[in-house]
Protein backbone atom coordinates (compact mmCIF):
# COMPACT_ATOMS: atom_id res chain seq x y z
CA UNK A 1 0.00 0.00 0.00
CA UNK A 2 1.44 3.54 -0.87
CA UNK A 3 0.59 5.42 2.15
CA UNK A 4 2.15 8.63 0.72
CA UNK A 5 -1.00 9.50 -1.11
CA UNK A 6 -3.59 8.84 1.84
CA UNK A 7 -4.37 11.86 4.56
CA UNK A 8 -2.87 11.79 7.63
CA UNK A 9 -6.49 11.94 9.94
CA UNK A 10 -7.26 8.35 7.68
CA UNK A 11 -3.50 6.62 8.63
CA UNK A 12 -4.25 7.31 12.34
CA UNK A 13 -8.03 6.40 12.17
CA UNK A 14 -6.14 3.06 10.82
CA UNK A 15 -3.71 2.64 13.20
CA UNK A 16 -6.29 2.59 15.70
CA UNK A 17 -8.45 0.17 14.22
CA UNK A 18 -5.60 -1.94 13.62
CA UNK A 19 -4.81 -1.86 17.30
CA UNK A 20 -8.24 -2.52 18.46
CA UNK A 21 -8.11 -5.27 16.26
CA UNK A 22 -5.16 -6.87 17.69
CA UNK A 23 -5.72 -5.86 21.43
CA UNK A 24 -6.61 -8.93 23.17
CA UNK A 25 -10.24 -8.86 25.00
CA UNK A 26 -11.49 -11.12 27.69
CA UNK A 27 -13.88 -13.59 26.83
CA UNK A 28 -15.84 -16.27 29.21
CA UNK A 29 -13.24 -18.47 28.32
CA UNK A 30 -10.37 -16.46 28.38
CA UNK A 31 -7.69 -16.16 31.62
CA UNK A 32 -6.50 -12.91 32.99
CA UNK A 33 -3.28 -12.75 34.00
CA UNK A 34 -2.54 -11.39 37.43
CA UNK A 35 0.92 -10.55 39.23
CA UNK A 36 1.23 -12.23 42.21
CA UNK A 37 4.12 -11.46 45.10
CA UNK A 38 7.12 -13.43 44.35
CA UNK A 39 7.10 -15.59 47.74
CA UNK A 40 3.42 -16.06 46.96
CA UNK A 41 4.36 -17.73 43.70
CA UNK A 42 7.00 -19.91 45.61
CA UNK A 43 3.85 -21.00 47.73
CA UNK A 44 1.56 -21.67 44.56
CA UNK A 45 4.49 -24.17 43.24
CA UNK A 46 5.15 -25.81 46.71
CA UNK A 47 1.59 -27.03 46.53
CA UNK A 48 1.74 -28.41 42.80
CA UNK A 49 1.30 -25.00 40.78
CA UNK A 50 -1.08 -22.51 39.64
CA UNK A 51 -0.66 -24.04 36.02
CA UNK A 52 -1.81 -27.64 37.27
CA UNK A 53 -4.39 -26.06 39.36
CA UNK A 54 -6.34 -24.26 36.48
CA UNK A 55 -6.38 -27.72 34.77
CA UNK A 56 -8.70 -29.09 37.61
CA UNK A 57 -12.92 -28.57 37.23
CA UNK A 58 -14.19 -30.76 40.08
CA UNK A 59 -13.26 -31.02 43.27
CA UNK A 60 -15.86 -33.18 45.93
CA UNK A 61 -15.22 -34.33 49.33
CA UNK A 62 -16.78 -35.43 52.65
CA UNK A 63 -16.24 -33.53 55.52
CA UNK A 64 -16.14 -35.62 58.49
CA UNK A 65 -18.74 -34.84 61.17
CA UNK A 66 -19.97 -36.20 64.30
CA UNK A 67 -23.75 -35.90 63.52
CA UNK A 68 -23.13 -37.26 60.17
CA UNK A 69 -20.64 -36.71 57.44
CA UNK A 70 -21.56 -33.37 55.34
CA UNK A 71 -20.81 -33.75 51.42
CA UNK A 72 -19.67 -30.88 48.91
CA UNK A 73 -19.42 -31.04 45.15
CA UNK A 74 -17.84 -27.51 43.70
CA UNK A 75 -17.36 -26.66 40.10
CA UNK A 76 -13.75 -24.87 39.81
CA UNK A 77 -14.25 -22.82 37.09
CA UNK A 78 -17.66 -21.17 37.86
CA UNK A 79 -17.84 -21.80 41.76
CA UNK A 80 -21.43 -23.81 41.60
CA UNK A 81 -21.92 -25.92 44.40
CA UNK A 82 -23.83 -28.44 46.54
CA UNK A 83 -23.93 -29.55 50.15
CA UNK A 84 -25.40 -32.96 51.30
CA UNK A 85 -26.20 -32.77 55.28
CA UNK A 86 -28.10 -34.99 57.09
CA UNK A 87 -30.85 -32.25 57.50
CA UNK A 88 -30.22 -29.94 54.67
CA UNK A 89 -29.35 -30.01 51.11
CA UNK A 90 -28.07 -26.89 49.26
CA UNK A 91 -26.58 -25.58 45.96
CA UNK A 92 -25.82 -22.67 43.64
CA UNK A 93 -26.87 -23.50 40.42
CA UNK A 94 -24.79 -20.15 38.84
CA UNK A 95 -28.03 -18.09 39.14
CA UNK A 96 -29.84 -19.36 42.38
CA UNK A 97 -28.70 -19.78 45.90
CA UNK A 98 -31.02 -22.77 47.12
CA UNK A 99 -31.69 -24.75 50.26
CA UNK A 100 -34.30 -27.76 51.37
CA UNK A 101 -34.32 -28.46 54.96
CA UNK A 102 -35.77 -29.61 57.82
CA UNK A 103 -36.88 -27.62 61.01
CA UNK A 104 -33.36 -28.45 62.59
CA UNK A 105 -31.41 -26.53 59.98
CA UNK A 106 -30.53 -22.90 61.08
CA UNK A 107 -27.88 -21.87 58.15
CA UNK A 108 -27.70 -19.31 55.97
CA UNK A 109 -26.86 -20.86 52.18
CA UNK A 110 -25.53 -17.47 50.77
CA UNK A 111 -23.33 -17.17 54.00
CA UNK A 112 -21.93 -20.97 53.58
CA UNK A 113 -21.26 -21.01 49.83
CA UNK A 114 -17.86 -21.77 49.20
CA UNK A 115 -17.05 -21.08 52.83
CA UNK A 116 -15.68 -24.74 53.77
CA UNK A 117 -14.12 -25.16 49.50
CA UNK A 118 -12.47 -21.24 50.46
CA UNK A 119 -10.58 -23.13 53.38
CA UNK A 120 -10.15 -26.44 52.05
CA UNK A 121 -8.58 -24.78 48.63
CA UNK A 122 -5.92 -22.51 50.00
CA UNK A 123 -3.72 -21.70 48.65
CA UNK A 124 -5.22 -21.48 45.24
CA UNK A 125 -8.01 -19.58 45.73
CA UNK A 126 -5.86 -16.90 46.65
CA UNK A 127 -5.12 -16.44 43.08
CA UNK A 128 -8.53 -15.47 42.44
CA UNK A 129 -9.44 -12.30 40.16
CA UNK A 130 -10.08 -9.17 42.12
CA UNK A 131 -7.62 -9.59 45.48
CA UNK A 132 -5.21 -7.33 46.59
CA UNK A 133 -2.01 -8.45 48.06
CA UNK A 134 -0.08 -6.89 51.10
CA UNK A 135 2.81 -7.85 52.66
CA UNK A 136 1.52 -8.70 56.18
CA UNK A 137 3.82 -8.78 59.55
CA UNK A 138 4.78 -12.48 60.49
CA UNK A 139 2.97 -14.65 63.00
CA UNK A 140 4.77 -16.25 65.49
CA UNK A 141 4.30 -19.92 66.46
CA UNK A 142 6.73 -22.45 68.73
CA UNK A 143 10.00 -20.06 67.95
CA UNK A 144 8.87 -19.90 64.42
CA UNK A 145 8.38 -16.84 62.10
CA UNK A 146 5.98 -17.44 59.62
CA UNK A 147 6.07 -14.84 57.10
CA UNK A 148 3.11 -14.03 54.74
CA UNK A 149 0.91 -11.41 52.68
CA UNK A 150 -2.61 -9.67 53.98
CA UNK A 151 -5.39 -10.53 51.30
CA UNK A 152 -8.27 -8.16 50.76
CA UNK A 153 -10.35 -7.66 48.04
CA UNK A 154 -11.86 -4.98 45.43
CA UNK A 155 -15.47 -3.56 45.64
CA UNK A 156 -18.15 -6.36 44.74
CA UNK A 157 -15.72 -9.13 44.75
CA UNK A 158 -17.65 -11.80 46.11
CA UNK A 159 -20.57 -11.91 48.88
CA UNK A 160 -18.43 -10.38 51.35
CA UNK A 161 -15.63 -7.98 49.95
CA UNK A 162 -14.59 -7.05 53.29
CA UNK A 163 -13.54 -10.26 54.27
CA UNK A 164 -9.52 -10.51 54.93
CA UNK A 165 -6.96 -13.09 55.05
CA UNK A 166 -3.63 -13.61 55.89
CA UNK A 167 -1.98 -16.36 54.24
CA UNK A 168 1.29 -17.63 56.16
CA UNK A 169 4.06 -19.67 55.13
CA UNK A 170 7.09 -22.02 56.14
CA UNK A 171 9.86 -19.97 55.83
CA UNK A 172 12.58 -22.64 54.59
CA UNK A 173 10.44 -23.88 52.04
CA UNK A 174 7.66 -21.92 51.15
CA UNK A 175 4.87 -24.59 52.31
CA UNK A 176 1.33 -22.82 53.71
CA UNK A 177 1.34 -22.81 57.61
CA UNK A 178 -1.51 -21.13 58.77
CA UNK A 179 -4.61 -18.98 57.42
CA UNK A 180 -6.10 -16.00 59.57
CA UNK A 181 -8.98 -14.65 58.75
CA UNK A 182 -11.89 -12.32 59.45
CA UNK A 183 -16.05 -12.94 59.04
CA UNK A 184 -18.03 -9.71 58.22
CA UNK A 185 -20.97 -11.24 55.96
CA UNK A 186 -23.21 -9.78 58.27
CA UNK A 187 -22.02 -6.60 59.61
CA UNK A 188 -20.67 -5.64 56.40
CA UNK A 189 -17.89 -3.67 58.02
CA UNK A 190 -14.24 -4.43 58.68
CA UNK A 191 -13.02 -6.65 61.33
CA UNK A 192 -10.08 -6.77 63.68
CA UNK A 193 -10.80 -10.32 64.78
CA UNK A 194 -8.70 -12.65 63.25
CA UNK A 195 -9.25 -16.66 63.44
CA UNK A 196 -6.15 -18.64 62.97
CA UNK A 197 -6.12 -22.19 60.75
CA UNK A 198 -3.01 -24.08 61.02
CA UNK A 199 -2.57 -26.05 57.37
CA UNK A 200 -0.14 -29.25 58.52
CA UNK A 201 -1.48 -32.13 57.18
CA UNK A 202 -1.65 -32.70 53.79
CA UNK A 203 -2.20 -34.69 50.62
CA UNK A 204 -1.27 -35.33 47.09
CA UNK A 205 -4.28 -35.37 44.34
CA UNK A 206 -3.31 -35.31 40.48
CA UNK A 207 0.07 -33.49 41.59
CA UNK A 208 -1.56 -30.74 44.01
CA UNK A 209 -0.85 -30.39 47.45
CA UNK A 210 -4.09 -30.03 49.31
CA UNK A 211 -5.34 -30.36 53.23
CA UNK A 212 -6.49 -33.69 54.49
CA UNK A 213 -7.40 -31.98 57.88
CA UNK A 214 -7.75 -28.38 58.69
CA UNK A 215 -7.56 -27.87 62.49
CA UNK A 216 -8.55 -24.18 64.44
CA UNK A 217 -6.81 -22.74 67.35
CA UNK A 218 -7.33 -21.00 70.29
CA UNK A 219 -6.47 -17.49 70.62
CA UNK A 220 -4.59 -15.26 73.61
CA UNK A 221 -4.33 -11.67 72.71
CA UNK A 222 -5.04 -12.37 69.28
CA UNK A 223 -2.13 -15.10 68.68
CA UNK A 224 -2.66 -18.65 68.20
CA UNK A 225 -2.12 -20.74 71.18
CA UNK A 226 -3.15 -24.67 71.07
CA UNK A 227 -5.24 -26.61 68.82
CA UNK A 228 -9.03 -26.24 69.56
CA UNK A 229 -10.49 -28.44 67.06
CA UNK A 230 -9.67 -30.31 63.58
CA UNK A 231 -11.97 -31.06 60.70
CA UNK A 232 -11.16 -34.27 58.72
CA UNK A 233 -11.48 -34.79 54.75
CA UNK A 234 -12.36 -37.89 53.64
CA UNK A 235 -13.36 -39.49 49.93
CA UNK A 236 -11.52 -36.52 48.21
CA UNK A 237 -11.72 -36.52 44.09
CA UNK A 238 -10.26 -33.89 42.21
CA UNK A 239 -10.51 -34.10 38.27
CA UNK A 240 -10.22 -32.15 35.41
CA UNK A 241 -13.81 -33.59 34.01
CA UNK A 242 -16.91 -31.50 34.65
CA UNK A 243 -19.64 -32.63 36.62
CA UNK A 244 -22.82 -32.50 35.37
CA UNK A 245 -25.08 -29.36 35.12
CA UNK A 246 -27.82 -31.39 36.77
CA UNK A 247 -26.03 -32.11 40.12
CA UNK A 248 -26.34 -28.13 40.76
CA UNK A 249 -30.04 -27.83 39.90
CA UNK A 250 -32.68 -27.22 42.64
CA UNK A 251 -33.90 -30.02 44.50
CA UNK A 252 -37.77 -30.45 43.57
CA UNK A 253 -38.41 -29.68 47.52
CA UNK A 254 -35.90 -26.20 47.74
CA UNK A 255 -36.95 -22.73 47.71
CA UNK A 256 -34.75 -20.08 46.67
CA UNK A 257 -32.83 -17.90 48.94
CA UNK A 258 -32.02 -14.24 48.34
CA UNK A 259 -30.85 -13.17 51.72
Amino acid sequence: MNYKNIPFYILILFAFLQCKQEAPTKTDNSEVKISYPDNLTKVFDQHGGLDNWQKQRSLSYEMVKEEGNEKQFIDLKDRREKIIANNFTMGYDGINFWVEADTSYKGNPIFYKNLMFYFYAMPFVLSDEGIIYKEADPLEFDGISYPGYKISYQDSIGVSPEDEYFIHYNPTNYEMAWLGYTVTYYSKEKSTKVKYIRYDDWTILNNLKLPKSLAWYKLEEGQPTEERNRLQFDKIVLSQEKFADDLFQKTAGAKIVTE
